[in-house]
């Protein structure tokens, strides 16, 4: 396993863990913790893209990471 496999596990892992918490109602997916852990997990997905390369899979997670991004915006703009 090489670093950027490590890197895409522990995005996969966050994203998974979000969106597991957020179904379960445990976290509110328009507040910071569930914005964050998304788009975080997408930019690690996307830095293990950057070593294996897919089309697809970079196009999905750099629409993940923007939306999250632009929900973080709004948060913070909010305040």
């Amino acid at each position: 396993m090489t670093l950027y496999d490590a890197i895409g596990l522990a995005g996969t892992a966050l994203i998974l863990g979000t969106y597991a918490l957020t179904v379960a109602g445990r976290v509110d997916a328009k507040q910071p913790a569930a914005l964050l852990g998304n788009f975080l997990a997408a930019s690690l997905i996307l830095v293990s893209l950057a070593h294996d390369f897919n089309l697809s899979a970079a196009i999905v997670e750099s629409a993940w990471a923007l939306i999250a991004g632009i929900g973080l915006m709004r948060v913070v703009l909010k305040r």
